[in-house]
């Protein structure tokens, strides 16, 4: 039994001891583009990719910076890699979550975001949260919050071809890292 996941792009992918350099956006934009949220349970598909795509959205209609969009776009990338649990299992799984906000740190660390001051990271916080909201609400009729989060604006919960999803994630991507200032 190996210790590494073939990814989308044929790389040979550690999860417990990832390599920077083997973090590719189009393995994270494939993958999520086809992993739903809500472990499957919505009434119908919806990825990943799709969530991490409004959540870029609503940073941007918010104001907030790129780089706190481009925070949004990624915040789930780590899935791409090790798949998710759902919240009550892990609660209860600690190495789980060490292993994914490790993997998360080094996949903003790859994208330049390596720094994001608490600030940010609490605006992207608050960006998931609302499309949580929402989402829930619009694919489950269920409410997550109350009172439900401001949102800034409308967003499309509706079923989407995962090939679109994916390749307006890497637009999105492509849009937002063009935009970061240059590594000293």
């Amino acid at each position: 039994m190996s210790d590494y996941i073939l990814t989308y792009s044929k790389i040979k992918f550690f999860p417990m001891e990832p390599i920077m350099a083997d973090i590719k956006i189009e393995d994270i934009a494939h993958s999520l583009s086809l992993m739903t949220r809500a472990n499957g349970h919505f009434s119908h598909f919806y990825s990943v990719a799709q969530h991490s795509i409004h959540c870029y959205q609503e940073a941007k209609s918010r104001g907030y910076s790129e780089r706190v969009q481009l925070g949004c776009l990624l915040h789930d990338a780590s899935e791409g890699y090790i798949s998710d649990l759902t919240r009550p299992v892990k609660r209860n799984m600690p190495e789980y979550s060490v292993i994914e906000a490790r993997l998360q740190s080094i996949i903003y660390d790859r994208f330049e975001l390596g720094d994001l001051s608490d600030g940010e990271q609490k605006q992207i916080k608050d960006v998931d949260d609302t499309l949580l909201h929402y989402e829930f609400e619009s694919l489950m009729e269920i409410q997550m919050f109350n009172p439900p989060p401001n949102k800034a604006m409308e967003h499309d919960f509706s079923q989407r071809d995962f090939v679109s999803v994916e390749k307006e994630f890497i637009a999105a991507f492509k849009e937002l890292i063009s935009k970061q200032p240059a590594a000293s």
